[in-house]
This record gives C-alpha cells, sequence and structure tokens, in this order.
C-alpha cells in the first residue's frame, strides 16, 4: 500500500475580506477623520510630489478645460485643494467617509461662494459605485485609496478607470508593493474605532494588472512611506486610439 502523504500546506492561504468591509471601512474615517486628517497632511511631500508629474502632462497654463476624477479624495487637503488652483480644472472627488467630505466641503466650498464653486463635485460612497460615460476624465487620481479595496475589486477599478479615461487620459495612482491577500487592523493610529483593511497584488503583478487594463505606465517607483510601508506609484497614459 502507497504511503500516503498530507498535502504541503499553502503558504499564503487564501484570504476573504469581511462582508461587511465597506460598512467598516466607512464607520472608521467617519470616526477618526480629525485624528487621521492630523496625522497625515504633515506628510504630504510625496503626494505632491507625484501629483507635479501628473500635473506636468497636463495642460494648466491654457484655457484648455480640464475634467479630474480624484477617488479617495479626504478632505482634500492638500491633493483637491492643489487641482483647484487651476482655472481650467474641474474635480469630481469621491470619497466613502461622508465625515471626510463633510470637512471637504467646509473647507473647499465655503459660504459665501469662491473660486472652486462650480468646479469641484463631491461625491459620497463606494468608488466601485461610481457611475460616469466612458470618456469623461482627462485624469484620474487615486492616491492611498484603491489599497482599502480587496485584491479582486483592486483589478476591476482599474478596468472601470480606462473606460472612464479620455484616449490619451492620465491615471495616477499607488498600491501596497508587498503581495497582501489581506491585512486587518483593529485600532489604526491607536484609535478604538479605527479597525482598517488594506491588500495588494504585489508590485510586479500589480505592474502587470495595470498593463493588462490597458494603460503604458510611464512612471513606476517605490517609495517608503512615514508608516514604515512601502508603496508603489504609478503613472500611466491610456492610448490615443
Amino acid at each position: 500500500m502507497a504511503e500516503q502523504t498530507a498535502p504541503p500546506l499553502d503558504p499564503k492561504p487564501l484570504y476573504d475580506p469581511p462582508a461587511d468591509l465597506k460598512s467598516r471601512m466607512k464607520a472608521s474615517y467617519d470616526a477618526i477623520a480629525p485624528r487621521y486628517n492630523e496625522w497625515t497632511i504633515p506628510h504630504s511631500t510625496t503626494r505632491l510630489r507625484y501629483l507635479d508629474q501628473l500635473l506636468s502632462r497636463l495642460p494648466t497654463t491654457s484655457s484648455t478645460p480640464v475634467s479630474v476624477l480624484e477617488i479617495g479624495c479626504g478632505y482634500g487637503i492638500p491633493v483637491t485643494q492643489k487641482l483647484l488652483s487651476y482655472p481650467n480644472f474641474s474635480i469630481t472627488a469621491n470619497d466613502l467617509s461622508g465625515a471626510q467630505l463633510a470637512l471637504a466641503r467646509a473647507r473647499l466650498l465655503p459660504d459665501p461662494p469662491g473660486p472652486a464653486h462650480g468646479r469641484l463635485t463631491l461625491l459620497e460612497g463606494d468608488m466601485l459605485a461610481l457611475d460616469f460615460a466612458p470618456a469623461t476624465f482627462d485624469a484620474v487620481v487615486g492616491m492611498y485609496s484603491i489599497i482599502h479595496l480587496p485584491r479582486a475589486e483592486q483589478v476591476e477599478m482599474l478596468r472601470e478607470i480606462v473606460a472612464w479615461l479620455k484616449p490619451g487620459g492620465w491615471v495616477l495612482v499607488n498600491f501596497a508593493a508587498e503581495e497582501l491577500a489581506g491585512r486587518e487592523v483593529q485600532t489604526w493610529l491607536q484609535e478604538e474605532k479605527g479597525w482598517m483593511f488594506w491588500s495588494g497584488w504585489g508590485s510586479e503583478a500589480t505592474l502587470e494588472k495595470v498593463r493588462e487594463a490597458g494603460l503604458e505606465v510611464v512612471v513606476q517607483e517605490t517609495v517608503e512611506d512615514a508608516v514604515n510601508a512601502q508603496f508603489l506609484w504609478i503613472l500611466a497614459r491610456k492610448s490615443d486610439s
């Protein structure tokens, strides 16, 4: 009788994200919004450096209208704010957290109406539930936001982004450089209500999926963040045809 052996252990077992992931993420960011903003704003150098690389490829000094979608805008400082500094830009900014968008509205759309009124639209909800006509945007920006989606949804999000981009449009996004089926933290930033989730395909697989979605990668850089985690920053372009 042949000796039976147990199947080898999978070093990276399958991970099922919580069914209520989106509602838990929303509740967390609603609860910790002031603390998160206080923590993250001083670490904005990297965001602005890559945003400048995107802006250098867009018509910022002409009257040509530029339409930008920002997914995961938080309370809009400093990225949405800088995008609005260009008078020919119109920005659609989305976030899962109503608390963050309320802060963004108070900061960027104050009364009496200022220069951003009529050029900024704030949309609350799951980024995957957004619905736009094909070829709507000249650029899509997603900083530290797609990483909160389960990995399969990240691929779906890339497909949606490409569909929403105009031919020749640009996308600026970052992803976890580490391969991560899913990671949960119960008290992120030492906040009792700071439950958090991240996932990632790892740098090599992410670049492959970005290209498979129909994008040409122009910039790819791995940067260590303030939280001692590495992120893959990608600036990519949709073809002209």
